[in-house]
């Protein structure tokens, strides 16, 4: 997305993993808006409305949470409950300044503060995660061996 950082290009740009830490899920019978620590967010019916260890919430379009997250049993697959990230790499940087971000098929703008974290999705999609949150939820990735992230 034109005006965000290249990650891929940036030496400062870390590697790495969502811990699969469980989150609760709940599945939109509706459309909306879900206020996430950066900004409003709109999704659709059926998308899944996370909600993290501190209580903190954001949405994740039905397709790309099931190809993401699975089930923690007795959760069923597409059942509203427990799930936990699957492995996948992503590239974060420490923001120097605050960004607006557009998110999700709606190009909702996050507002990044100086000292969050801009996330570059495997699939090119990006995020915004709060620094204390990001060194709860992620982890190194695999040859990332800048650990822990300064500041």
């Amino acid at each position: 997305m034109s005006g965000l950082p290249d990650l891929a290009a940036d030496p400062r740009a870390l590697h790495v993993r969502k811990r699969p830490l469980p989150v609760q899920v709940a599945f939109a019978p509706a459309g909306g808006v879900c206020m996430t620590l950066e900004g409003p967010v709109h999704y659709r019916r059926g998308d899944a409305i996370l909600t993290g260890m501190r209580g903190e919430s954001w949405p994740v379009s039905r397709d790309g949470f099931l190809g993401s997250y699975e089930p923690i049993p007795p959760t069923a697959s597409g059942q509203d409950g427990v799930y936990r990230k699957l492995p996948a790499p992503a590239l974060a940087l420490r923001l120097a300044g605050a960004l607006s971000v557009p998110v999700g098929w709606q190009h909702n703008p996050l507002q990044a503060r100086r000292g969050d974290w801009l996330l570059r999705y495997a699939d090119g999609s990006h995020g915004v995660v709060d620094d204390a949150i990001f060194r709860e939820t992620y982890e190194p990735g695999e040859q990332e061996h800048r650990w822990p992230p300064a500041g």
